[in-house]
């Protein structure tokens, strides 16, 4: 599925687009899918394959850059069978939206083992990462608060998010543009990091050069 466009401008198209690999991790059921349609079509689906995986390319705008997204959208959980296949997708990700549902306890305590897998994966890195509270529109079945979930991403020392795939609030977007800029951010840091290491392996070199001809 191919998302809008964002608009162009004229940063954007003189400078080549910023990619952004965004894995949408969670347990089974707590609408990964649905999120992500909501936020490519701003339409809401009932029905989702479980067991399929699907990936979609979309392409906005952040802060005059022009970032095309790529968004794996992956089936079932974390657990013993699926361990080679999630470790695949978290070293193919740039950034990480981790969901679970306000009516799903487990789903909420399967976010922290999910962050400490992308640790292991990622390490020494920082994780790019922003937390999805979905199904807000389930108010009377919800069994983990809106506090608990904001203690949580403080642990984690990630953004947090929650909404509705149902009702489609603006919500949905702004976790996902802001995971975006999480990604931009790291990205021009490691680049920056990138060129200081080039530019000190020249100089290291010229200076190996000029002891050579006046030794």
């Amino acid at each position: 599925m191919q998302g809008s466009k964002g608009k162009m401008n004229r940063r954007g198209s003189d400078c080549k687009a910023t990619e952004a690999k965004i894995v949408v991790s969670g347990k089974m059921g707590v609408g990964k899918s649905a999120l992500v349609v909501r936020y490519l079509t701003k339409r809401f689906i009932w029905e989702y394959d479980p067991t399929l995986e699907s990936t979609y390319r979309h392409q906005i705008t952040i802060e005059d850059d022009v970032m095309n997204m790529e968004i794996l959208d992956t089936a079932g959980q974390l657990g013993e069978d699926s361990t080679n296949q999630w470790e695949g997708h978290v070293r193919w990700g740039d950034g990480f939206l981790l969901v679970y549902s306000v009516d799903d306890r487990e789903s909420f305590e399967n976010i922290a083992q999910l962050k400490n897998f992308l640790d292991d994966i990622k390490k020494p890195r920082n994780v790019s990462m922003v937390m999805m509270a979905n199904k807000t529109d389930l108010e009377r079945e919800r069994v983990v608060s809106t506090d608990e979930g904001e203690k949580l991403a403080q642990t984690l020392a990630c953004a947090y998010y929650e909404g509705s795939a149902l009702l489609g609030d603006g919500v949905i977007g702004e976790a996902f543009e802001e995971l975006c800029r999480e990604v931009r951010r790291r990205k021009m840091m490691e680049g920056k990091q990138r060129r200081r290491s080039s530019s000190q392996q020249v100089k290291q070199a010229f200076n190996r050069v000029l002891t050579k001809i006046y030794s």
